[in-house]
């Protein structure tokens, strides 16, 4: 079956109008890593609620050397954002686990970013104006497990859901995103 982007917009923009309703919310919080995913979703929410009504935060763990695809993005769209450096929260929990003779496996430190991230997108959108943080992960990555649970696995409703990576592609490029983004 041939997926075609511009008939699926409409119905999707609606829905997640129904949704960002259903949880009494006006301001979609979203974390803009400068991939596709989080690039697609913050396109869909000013499609569905304007630009003013989506907050982009960008979350480096120290430094990020690709950060300027997340700030080329939120200027792109035109979005308020903010810049949140994890890196005081991430090294926070791996110290305390260190003084307490604990030592961190690989898989913590691999997911306390993504973990810290989404603590990061709550405590921002419960100090934006009905903020509600949405999910960026698509189908084809939670198909194959590659989320973090209670990482970028979470949000209030997830817009790309039931949409493989090509075909969140497609909706960007119908969405007028630069290749880049993409």
């Amino acid at each position: 079956m041939e997926f075609h982007a511009k008939e699926q917009l409409p119905g999707l923009l609606d829905w997640m109008r129904q949704q960002m309703k259903a949880c009494g919310g006006k301001t979609a919080v979203i974390g803009i890593s400068g991939g596709k995913d989080s690039s697609v979703v913050a396109a869909l929410a000013v499609a569905a609620y304007g630009k003013e009504n989506v907050v982009g935060v960008l979350m480096p763990d120290g430094i990020q050397p690709d950060i300027d695809y997340s700030n080329g993005l939120v200027e792109f769209l035109g979005i308020r954002h903010y810049v949140f450096n994890i890196q005081g929260g991430t090294g926070g929990i791996l110290d305390e686990m260190a003084h307490l003779g604990m030592k961190p496996s690989r898989q913590t430190t691999v997911n306390l970013p993504s973990r810290m991230r989404m603590v990061t997108l709550y405590a921002i959108a419960q100090s934006e104006d009905a903020g509600i943080v949405l999910n960026t992960s698509n189908l084809s990555e939670d198909w194959v497990g590659y989320c973090t649970v209670y990482g970028d696995a979470t949000g209030a409703f997830s817009p790309l859901g039931m949409y493989t990576t090509e075909e969140v592609i497609a909706l960007g490029a119908d969405l007028g995103l630069p290749e880049k983004f993409l």
